[in-house]
């Protein structure tokens, strides 16, 4: 062959295989898109960002969990400074600390560059929360600059910009859902602010009236103080006995009087206290569930709308419709959920195309993200060890009346009974012999129980990973024969009673009665409706952290060292009074509540979590008041408000919500979809048979992992597959779900800034357009 040809030919073989890796790259891109889409979706993840190639990487970094983690754990870092910053529990130099507070800073100054770089400018800069991590990071560092400078020139100042700092765990990207409850608040407080002013409203109207009957009959208190003689000190209490922390003691003077002026304080409790106080939960529960349902409907549009991007990046035209033909759309699973199986995305795969056309329609794409968020694991009948070792014996008559027994409902009737009577005995003398002899058979009865399950169910069934109860059943029993026979050996060797080891005796021996909880249904369904909801509780406890963190703050910076706590036997110098003779003959010194302070972090949570508790605050009000001045109450007025009267009511307006929500709904649609698809292929297990420990979780391996046709094949082998997680069944989701079965298929619904927008207000539409969803 000429040379000339060689040259020509290998050219045009080098500009095909250069084509042919454009054509690659440009592929990898597009699915790095979509799955960043289908990703988003599948969280309810709604961050808007560039879709260059470089900005798509860049998003995967920002949202891998190594980053979030390291986020949250500065995030923490900076909040746990205030342990050992003045006042402190363990006091750290002030160098110390400020350099750790600065690395955290720059960590979040990092994070917020991050973001910047994935996101288009315009949204950057219009978004909230980027504008409040910069102030914070700017506004600490002037502080720490100006206290340092101030520390070194030996002048006492306050570091004011402490409480900002939970502002860095509300608006990082991550924290969406206590962003959520914030904006919920925000958006309830003018409903609030309505009721709240015609409530103190009465409030000032009584104090006013009490003013004039009582001021001028000269009546006392228990300490000999004047009695409703100073009408701001009135209203004080007239709003102590709303929490009622202050009943009967306020009415008692007047009472004392005349029994009728007790009409006054009954009156007065009847509407405020069970009125206003009722108006208030209805009220916050009313907004809260509008502007919850209005988040939710937003998350609704916006997964849709991220789908139907990704769908459109991979779609191809199949005849008259578009479509994702199969292999893409099982290298977009690889990629969104690389930890399934195969056999599991080949389940979804049979579910998105039930007709096996070779390719995925619209409508079955749009509901990935909600099929991904099922988990499903797979399971394989196993056969008893005993049977293999000793087939004769373990299947004799004996063996079978011996099995059918332990699987008998009367079984688990009779175990109840014995539970209940052993509570029984547990409250019973420990001193009495003939109790202490119950309880080693007690024990007795329950290894019995355990060893029957075992030889009745295969062990790796009966101690799988899903079978709580059973681990903690056997757990127990086998911590509470231990620590029993230790206790008995102690007692005759040496005649000394380890008081430790009978206190976990004790113990051990009451949270066996836990297990009856989930032996009665109603018991069951109850428990299983907490933990569904025990996920998004987590938000509330953020939230909490945050109002706690800021005034715990506030509260040192105002009350510290203002009271002392000494020892019981201390001779200090107004050790009685707490340290200050500003609490002489106070009820504050009297109860002995010196260690109820604001001089370090630990103590202010301890006294926030009393006054949340709201009895005896009052008390605590006005200890501090009396150290400082009056309208210092008002500090512990505003955290009433803010955490009694309105986060309180949030979350008990959220818990309704989810009850209702958990126990109207039944399950989804997608949920339901999957579980067919199961039975049909004949690989579906019943919970029933699950109960009976007949199956165990299989860690699906290349040996008995499914794919493709080969399901029926790898059914005799024994491989089955059920719904193992109600992951997908979280309050968000289900609401979720509500607003969804309104969209139709067919529909792409209204533009990013049309959802954005939608106000509580707006009629839901039910065909969505870009002119009806506005």
């Amino acid at each position: 062959m000429p040379r000339g040809e060689q040259t020509e030919g290998g050219h045009s073989h080098s500009g095909s295989e250069r084509a042919e890796q454009i054509s690659w790259c440009i592929w990898t891109e597009d699915l790095l898109l979509a799955a960043a889409y289908v990703y988003d979706a599948q969280y309810n993840r709604n961050i808007p960002f560039e879709t260059s190639p470089q900005a798509v990487r860049l998003y995967y970094l920002y949202n891998h969990w190594t980053m979030q983690a390291a986020t949250y754990f500065f995030i923490f870092v900076d909040l746990f400074l205030a342990v050992f910053e003045d006042p402190a529990v363990y006091p750290f130099p002030f160098l110390a600390t400020s350099l750790v507070e600065v690395l955290c800073l720059l960590v979040f100054f990092s994070r917020l560059v991050h973001f910047a770089k994935v996101t288009p400018r315009n949204v950057f800069w219009k978004d909230t929360k980027n504008i409040c991590i910069m102030i914070a990071i700017l506004v600490t560092l002037i502080d720490l600059i100006i206290y340092g400078a101030l520390k070194i020139s030996n002048i006492n100042s306050i570091r004011w910009s402490r409480f900002l700092r939970p502002i860095f765990l509300i608006n990082f990207a991550e924290s969406r859902q206590i962003r959520r409850v914030f904006r919920s608040i925000r958006n309830t407080l003018p409903e609030i602010t309505y009721v709240f002013l015609l409530f103190m409203f009465s409030v000032l109207m009584f104090s006013l009236m009490a003013l004039k009957l009582f001021g001028d009959r000269n009546l006392r208190t228990v300490e000999g103080s004047p009695y409703f003689t100073n009408y701001l000190e009135i209203v004080f209490d007239l709003y102590v006995l709303v929490t009622t922390a202050n009943s009967p003691d306020v009415m008692m003077p007047a009472f004392d009087f005349s029994w009728w002026y007790s009409l006054f304080f009954i009156t007065y409790v009847v509407i405020n206290t069970y009125l206003f106080m009722s108006v208030f939960l209805a009220v916050v529960y009313n907004n809260y569930r509008k502007h919850l349902k209005n988040e939710i409907r937003k998350l609704a549009y916006m997964k849709r709308h991220k789908m139907i991007e990704a769908f459109n990046i991979l779609k191809v035209k199949e005849g008259t419709e578009y479509v994702v033909q199969e292999a893409q759309w099982k290298e977009l699973v690889k990629l969104v959920a690389p930890d399934i199986s195969t056999s599991h995305r080949e389940l979804l795969l049979r579910v998105s195309d039930e007709e096996q056309k070779g390719y995925v329609d619209k409508k079955s794409f749009v509901r990935l993200a909600d099929l991904l968020n099922i988990q499903v694991i797979a399971m394989r009948i196993q056969t008893h060890p005993l049977e293999h070792w000793m087939p004769h014996v373990y299947n004799s008559a004996v063996s079978l009346f011996i099995r059918s027994m332990v699987q008998h409902k009367g079984f688990v009737w009779t175990y109840d009974v014995i539970i209940l009577i052993n509570a029984v005995f547990i409250a019973l003398d420990e001193e009495n012999p003939l109790i202490s002899y119950a309880e080693w058979v007690f024990l007795s009865l329950y290894i019995l129980e355990i060893l029957l399950k075992v030889y009745t169910y295969e062990p790796r069934a009966f101690f799988a990973k899903t079978q709580f109860w059973n681990w903690f059943d056997t757990s127990i029993i086998i911590a509470a024969l231990i620590a029993t026979i230790l206790n008995a050996s102690l007692k005759s060797a040496s005649q000394y009673n380890s008081q430790q080891v009978l206190d976990i005796v004790f113990i051990l021996r009451v949270l066996r009665l836990i297990r009856i909880v989930d032996s009665i249904q109603r018991f069951r369904v109850i428990m299983n409706t907490l933990i569904n909801i025990v996920p998004t509780m987590l938000t509330f406890g953020g939230l909490a952290l945050v109002v706690y963190y800021m005034f715990a703050i506030i509260g040192m910076e105002l009350f510290q060292g203002k009271i002392q706590f000494f020892p019981r036997n201390s001779t200090a110098h107004h050790a009685l009074e707490c340290g200050n003779p500003a609490l002489k003959d106070s009820l504050f010194a009297r109860a002995k509540y010196c260690k109820n302070n604001f001089n370090d972090i630990t103590s202010s949570f301890v006294v926030l979590m009393e006054l949340t508790v709201v009895n005896q605050w009052h008390v605590l009000a006005n200890g501090f008041a009396l150290v400082t001045h009056q309208a210092a109450k008002l500090y512990f007025i505003a955290f009433h408000i803010v955490v009694v009267i309105m986060i309180i009511n949030i979350l008990i307006a959220f818990i309704l919500e989810a009850f209702f929500v958990e126990y109207s709904l039944e399950k989804s649609e997608v949920e339901t979809a999957i579980e067919r698809k199961i039975q049909e292929l004949g690989v579906g297990i019943q919970e029933e048979e699950l109960r009976d420990g007949k199956l165990i979780d299989n860690m699906e391996t290349s040996e008995n992992d499914l794919g493709g046709e080969e399901i029926t094949k790898k059914k005799s082998k024994g491989l089955m597959f059920k719904i193992a997680s109600k992951r997908y069944r979280t309050v968000d989701a289900l609401l979720q779900r509500m607003f969804e079965a309104e969209i139709l298929p067919e529909d792409d619904g209204p533009s990013v800034e049309e959802i954005l927008n939608l106000s509580p207000t707006d009629l839901y539409p039910k065909n969505p357009t870009f002119d009806s969803a506005a």
